[in-house]
């Protein structure tokens, strides 16, 4: 396949990169700074917190999909990737590519947006202790993160696209193994961890999985 993936130097968008090559597909990576690829790949140079139309719409012309493992660092950074990421969807209806599987994260379930102002109080996959103090704890430190990837989702929703998006609970630098859970629609019991080489693993599969389209998947240990 040809395939577009954005913020390929970032912590998933590397795995993306390297298991995206070793599996034989074409890949065009977006990147803010092109000097941080390790490997020989074609490029495009952009910035999805200050997008450039022009620059996007290169990067996915002809892709057959796209992988973005775009989003914020932290709480400073939070707030740019609903907006990057709406630029990037015009830049795909621009150019006629529909498949786009994006990384969100687990506490997103729960988190209200414009678009989702009621969801689930608790998500069906959370244990009692996640429910008592894991979700509470991590909205009062990252609420701002989960404000933002909700609205991200909204953008997704309301896209018109065939879009997946994959949320993962803490992250690892674990190797893949491909042992992980996922789960359509809801977390993972027992799941507070899982390698970021693990999400990169999934994300490639689900762009051959029709079940995945309009969904969010749970992904865990």
């Amino acid at each position: 396949m040809r395939l577009t993936i954005v913020a390929a130097t970032g912590g998933v968008g590397r795995h993306l990169l390297d298991q995206a090559i070793a599996d034989g597909h074409d890949v065009t990576a977006v990147v803010r700074n092109p000097a941080k690829l390790d490997r020989e790949v074609r490029s495009v140079t952009a910035d999805l917190s200050a997008p450039d139309p022009a620059a996007l719409r290169a990067a996915v012309q002809d892709a057959d999909a796209v992988l973005s493992a775009f989003g914020p660092h932290g709480v400073s950074d939070a707030g740019v990737t609903a907006p990057g990421t709406r630029a990037l969807v015009e830049a795909m209806r621009a150019s006629g590519v529909r498949r786009i599987v994006a990384v969100s994260a687990a506490p997103v379930s729960t988190t209200p947006s414009a678009g989702r102002p009621h969801p689930p109080r608790h998500d069906p996959g959370e244990g009692p202790l996640m429910r008592r103090f894991g979700t509470p704890i991590g909205r009062r430190v990252l609420g701002r993160v989960f404000a933002d990837l909700a609205a991200m989702e909204d953008v997704l929703r309301e896209s018109g696209l065939d879009w997946t998006v994959v949320r993962p609970p803490r992250l690892t630098d674990k190797p893949v193994s491909g042992a992980y859970r996922t789960a359509l629609g809801r977390n993972l019991r027992g799941g507070t961890a899982v390698a970021r080489a693990d999400v990169a693993h999934y994300m490639l599969r689900a762009l051959a999985d029709p079940a995945t389209i309009g969904q969010a998947v749970g992904i865990a240990d």
